[in-house]
């Protein structure tokens, strides 16, 4: 399926995860990726890579301060910068696909794909659109949300 395209304040909340980006800890063996979730046009939640621990996702990071029954979520979008996760090494911290699943979020916008680097198939997009979730791909943003990456193999 070919990427589809968001709109103005799609891009200026994407430019909003791409700064979160930009404050994570340098990690050898993660990305760094932030993750903004806006209801009604107001964000209401952000989160980026080892925000709080090594290993907590952004994604994760920005769920996690919201209450689970939270009713804004679901007609929330979340922002990420890179496709999310559809495994994780450990079954202690689900997927953030699961998370946004379990949100009912329904709406989800990235700006690049994972590549190979750590995980050979990500299949992130492809169970949020199982599940019904609109999934948006910012391309054009791609470059600016993989900068902070550029020491990994991004193959």
């Amino acid at each position: 399926m070919p990427a589809e395209h968001g709109d103005r304040t799609d891009e200026s909340f994407m430019r909003r995860a791409i700064e979160l980006a930009r404050q994570c800890p340098p990690s050898d063996t993660a990305f760094s990726v932030g993750a903004v979730i806006v209801a009604d046009g107001v964000e209401i939640a952000t989160g980026y890579s080892r925000e709080t621990d090594e290993k907590v996702h952004a994604e994760e990071s920005a769920l996690n301060k919201l209450p689970a029954d939270d009713p804004r979520l679901a007609r929330a979008t979340i922002y990420s910068t890179l496709e999310p996760c559809s495994q994780r090494a450990t079954a202690a911290r689900p997927p953030c696909t699961e998370r946004i699943l379990q949100a009912g979020i329904p709406r989800v916008v990235i700006a690049w794909r994972e590549p190979t680097t750590f995980v050979v198939n990500c299949m992130g997009v492809e169970k949020l659109r199982q599940h019904g979730v609109e999934v948006i791909e910012l391309s054009d943003l791609a470059d600016q949300a993989m900068s902070m990456n550029r020491h990994l193999d991004l193959s």
